[in-house]
């Protein structure tokens, strides 16, 4: 015999998708760069990523390098203020 999907009330079924949350919006932060969800669906997929370091250290000088480069070669995002770019610069304090 067949067993019939449950539906009580209040039980849900767990939306299953595609991709990764790091590459939706639910993995983003709003504000630039990934929140813990999406940092914890790229490690999942085998990535390193860590959260800002806004308080200073060689990683945030070696971003800040780095993106500042970015500026230069991508003159829209530049000049965006809600562009992926700025919003993560920002949210290092570069």
């Amino acid at each position: 015999m067949a067993r019939l999907p449950d539906r009580r009330p209040g039980s849900k079924k767990k939306k299953k998708y595609k991709t990764a949350a790091w590459t939706r919006s639910e993995g983003q932060d709003p504000e630039g760069g990934l929140n813990a969800k999406g940092r914890a669906s790229a490690k999942a997929e085998g990535s390193n990523l860590k959260p800002p370091q806004p308080g200073g250290g060689p990683r945030k000088r070696s971003y800040c390098a780095r993106s500042l480069g970015q500026m230069k070669k991508f003159p829209n995002a530049a000049k965006d203020p809600n562009s992926r770019l700025r919003k993560a610069r920002r949210k290092w304090k570069c």
